[in-house]
């Protein structure tokens, strides 16, 4: 997958250093080059993700698409296009000739232009309810498809979207600038005709007429409608406990203040050791705090991922000072003591509760769709009101995978399904069949996960968990639901494309 130092393309490479299905990279100029092959096919890209940064050669080749071994974003080989979230901005292209036995990287191609609008309806005009990484990709993926129309996007937060993932990781850790955060700059929503309106809240949807009114009043008519309204955090009551103690994350505004709180603490605790828990612990303690996680569950993650991979997140928690109360909650607070259910005292600056989420669906009780722990939606992300759809963490939909109803808070899921919708939203019909997959990362170490398994009962480990190098695969019945790996990046994609290919033959 790597290269010889130095190779440049541009006076041409052997036919034969360059795999059948593999990747060989160099320079073309002052531009980082990948030659991918495919048969007696060539192409030549760009060898960053524009999502962030990620080595396209330690990818792989499904395909005409190369994958980003980081994040999984998938481009066009022919075109550069991103083709699936995380990444929305293509990667670029060359032209590639060859001569005898070489091959020769030519001059940089123009960006390919938009689509035209070949679409099998055309609604008046789009509404999104919700500015998180769902609504963004839908708009997005519109404008991208050719849909010309009028396009608003209303969203609660009082920030336009932004990178969700990063506010429990680098940018808590202080590792990342506050300009890194959001999605899009400002021009971009100018730029491509999306109406940004921020600070508003919908409060009713009329299903006949097509309308959709805010809080204050202001209404706006829909051809299509997506309801991206996300999930909303699991709020706890703790007596003793002061709105200035105890905190969430979900939001940019939530992460700022919990930074501007870290500047002035020693110790913290953390209620919950789930992912958004543990980061934020683990974000936390990388800035020197010290950090006590509380939780009733027997093991970190152990429900998600099972007791081996939650008990070395616990021992690498523990090897950069985290303290684990397992088994325990909070019981009250007095002054700046957590009491917890044993008897014991934890001196705490601030609480942050991260206990689980629940899917926004309000509004569409409201409007009288079905819901069902969800919004419940087809296998084109439709509701049961035609032309209403949902996507992201409180949609619920139809896993062919699984065979069951699932909802699924995944960023990288909320905005590959805002795509999927945004594209049927213009009749292009096309199922969400994309196999999930997320990642976390603590005191550097992440872990990878392809698949989705409620339940399980093998786990098989391939390779060491101590050393960081291992995959675990999660079965049921003898059929495996899921794979987690720690640095076997190329093998959490090759993972995901079986698992695809398996739903292409069901």
């Amino acid at each position: 997958m790597g290269s010889p130092a130095g190779l440049d393309f541009a006076n041409g490479v052997p036919i034969g250093q360059i795999p059948d299905e593999g990747m060989l990279q160099g320079k073309a100029g002052e531009d980082d080059v990948i030659i991918a092959r495919r048969g007696d096919q060539f192409f030549a890209v760009g060898a960053s993700c524009t999502h962030y940064s990620g080595p396209l050669a330690k990818g792989l080749i499904v395909g005409d698409e190369l994958r980003c071994p980081l994040h999984h974003a998938c481009f066009s080989l022919r075109t550069g296009e991103a083709l699936r979230a995380p990444a929305f901005d293509a990667i670029p292209c060359w032209r590639v000739e060859k001569v005898g036995g070489n091959v020769f990287v030519r001059e940089k191609l123009p960006a390919a232009a938009g689509k035209a609008a070949a679409m099998q309806k055309t609604p008046e005009s789009v509404v999104i309810v919700g500015g998180g990484g769902a609504g963004l990709a839908a708009g997005d993926m519109l404008r991208r498809e050719g849909y010309e129309e009028p396009i608003t996007m209303i969203s609660a937060d009082d920030s336009a979207p932004y990178d969700r993932p990063n506010l429990s990781k680098e940018y808590l850790a202080g590792q990342a600038q506050e300009e890194w955060i959001p999605l899009r700059s400002p021009d971009y929503y100018s730029d491509r005709k999306i109406d940004l309106v921020l600070k508003s809240r919908v409060s009713a949807i009329d299903v006949n007429q097509k309308r959709v009114q805010v809080e204050n009043g202001k209404t706006y008519n829909f051809g299509a409608l997506l309801l991206a309204t996300g999930a909303d955090p699991v709020k706890i009551s703790i007596p003793g406990a002061s709105d200035s103690q105890l905190h969430y994350l979900r939001t940019f505004s939530d992460s700022k203040v919990l930074v501007e709180k870290a500047a002035a603490a020693k110790q913290v605790v953390v209620i919950g050791a789930s992912f958004i828990g543990l980061e934020v612990a683990a974000s936390l303690r990388e800035r020197g705090i010290g950090v006590h996680v509380v939780g009733r569950e027997k093991q970190p993650l152990e429900r998600v991922l099972g007791s081996e991979i939650g008990g070395f997140i616990r021992g690498l928690h523990e090897a950069h000072g985290v303290v684990f109360h397992l088994g325990e909650t909070v019981v009250r607070i007095d002054g700046k003591k957590a009491i917890l259910t044993s008897g014991a005292t934890v001196e705490a600056d601030f609480i942050i509760a991260g206990v689980g989420v629940r899917p926004s669906v309000a509004l569409a009780e409201q409007a009288g769709l079905k819901v069902d722990r969800g919004i419940v939606v087809n296998e084109y992300l439709e509701t049961s009101a035609p032309g209403i759809f949902a996507a992201g963490d409180a949609a619920r939909w139809p896993d062919r995978f699984s065979g069951q109803l699932v909802r699924i808070e995944h960023w990288v899921v909320a905005e590959r399904q805002g795509q999927v919708a945004a594209r049927n939203m213009i009749g292009r019909r096309e199922r969400f069949d994309v196999v999930p997959f997320f990642w976390t990362r603590q005191f550097g170490v992440s872990v990878k996960y392809i698949g989705h398994a409620e339940q399980w009962d093998d786990i098989e480990v391939d390779g060491s968990l101590q050393a960081k190098d291992c995959a675990v695969t999660y079965k049921l019945n003898g059929r495996r639901l899921a794979v987690a790996t720690i640095s076997r990046d190329r093998q959490n994609l090759q993972a995901e494309a079986d698992m695809e290919a398996g739903l292409q033959v069901r």
